[in-house]
């Protein structure tokens, strides 16, 4: 199966106007064999309730019935589960899907994945393969330290996911794509559906968040309508530099001079609503920002260069100890705030059980928001985290009885019973 895919990445690469006719075929008993191994064990369930234990039960039989039921076209995609999470003060809709609609997206998301990875440009970042979020943190550092940038566009686009317009989608995938049935198949999880509290409510527009599909039509969608414009248009009718980094909808670009900056904000509206999209005003700015930022707002008497967010951080216009001109970065303070929030809520739900699978726990959670946050100058954002943590543990655990009988003394004991890990940086993006 890998050989096969690895042949129409060939393909792509080598003749970028090749549309493929025949690819219905790949989601065979293999495929979904190995979408259906790969998949997680411990996601929640769709509405169906299928888990993939259960599924495992009676797998040659499950696999074979499915993969029938793809052949003869009757297959039929069930409407994801709406869930919320939180999102700052908000909640974001998430769309699970049933089981083995999470398997028959995954082989679909492999062989689509196999063209258009051949396509996708270099400034192109989200839920592709060995292109992390620290790979774009990395790529935007060297723009802002080592080309010609004064000025930032941040722009956000408002509720991309829900605004995804469908035949726009598959005239996109039609460039590449004439097999008639990977293009039902794509209408019809596009069209399933949504259920929430036994009430179904069409999918007219967008893709549901949590899909395992979405983030690559996703990324397609803005190939074609933002990318490619930026890279074929925008950077050739610019009179200075210009460079786009992009995660899936999260977007930054550079600019050397205001009047390509301002240019290609007016542009970028009408851009957007060609594609029934639209930009988010309260989110989106024009600043100043790079080397001369800080000395020419002085000059102006404007205070210090203004900061943009991207994936999680605040970058903002910084000096080195030698005096050089430095961009840094330290944790977003919104996300600093939903961390400490979310860790407060499951340390004061979980204080009861027993104190080492607690301690197990918290060391988990304490790696990950290092792996993720520990990047290059954010030291003092994520020891601020971990101390936070460490106040909140010994509260809550001083609270599982009447009497506050959990002294310091003794919650160090735990600590050097159970140490947790210090805070340290995993990531460096200066490289």
């Amino acid at each position: 199966m890998e050989t096969k895919l690895v042949r129409i990445n060939q393909i792509a690469k080598e003749r970028p106007k090749e549309v493929f006719t025949s690819l219905y075929h790949h989601l065979n008993d293999q495929m979904l064999t190995q979408c259906h191994q790969e998949l997680k064990a411990n996601k929640a369930a769709g509405i169906d309730q299928m888990t993939k234990e259960i599924y495992a039960a009676n797998l040659q039989e499950n696999i074979h019935r499915l993969t029938e039921a793809l052949k003869r076209h009757s297959y039929q995609p069930q409407p994801v589960k709406r869930v919320y999470i939180p999102k700052g003060k908000d909640k974001r809709p998430l769309g699970i899907p049933s089981y083995e609609d999470k398997m028959v997206q995954a082989g679909l998301t492999r062989i689509l994945q196999a063209i258009y990875e051949a396509d996708f440009l270099s400034c192109s970042y989200g839920f592709r393969p060995n292109r992390s979020c620290h790979e774009a943190l990395r790529s935007l550092n060297d723009i802002l330290m080592h080309h010609k940038v004064s000025y930032i566009v941040d722009a956000d686009i408002r509720g991309f996911f829900d605004q995804v317009d469908h035949q726009q989608l598959m005239d996109f995938i039609s460039l590449r794509i004439a097999d008639p049935n990977i293009k039902r198949l794509l209408v019809r999880f596009l069209k399933a559906g949504v259920m929430e509290q036994d009430s179904y409510e069409p999918t007219l527009k967008g893709t549901p968040q949590g899909a395992i599909i979405s983030p690559l039509l996703a990324n397609i969608y803005l190939h074609y309508a933002l990318d490619l414009w930026f890279a074929k248009v925008v950077q050739k009718h610019c009179q200075g530099e210009a460079y786009l980094i992009r995660y899936a909808d999260d977007f930054v670009c550079c600019f050397q001079y205001h009047e390509d900056a301002l240019r290609f904000y007016r542009s970028l509206e009408m851009r957007l609503a060609k594609f029934k999209l639209a930009l988010s005003k309260e989110k989106t700015k024009i600043i100043e920002f790079g080397r001369f930022a800080a000395q020419n707002r002085k000059s102006q008497g404007l205070g210090k260069p203004e900061t943009f967010s991207f994936l999680g951080f605040t970058h903002y216009c910084n000096r080195s100890r030698n005096g050089r001109f430095r961009v840094k970065r330290k944790t977003e303070a919104s996300k600093f705030r939903m961390k400490v929030t979310a860790f407060r809520k499951w340390i004061k739900k979980v204080r009861n059980i027993p104190t080492s699978d607690i301690f197990r726990q918290v060391r988990i959670k304490l790696l990950g928001h290092y792996a993720y946050y520990g990047i290059t100058d954010n030291l003092k954002m994520i020891r601020t985290f971990y101390d936070i943590v460490i106040r909140l543990l010994f509260k809550w655990l001083n609270r599982r009885s009447q009497r506050r009988s959990f002294s310091r003394d003794k919650f160090k004991q735990y600590l050097k019973r159970y140490p947790l890990p210090l805070p340290r940086i995993c990531v460096n993006v200066l490289v």
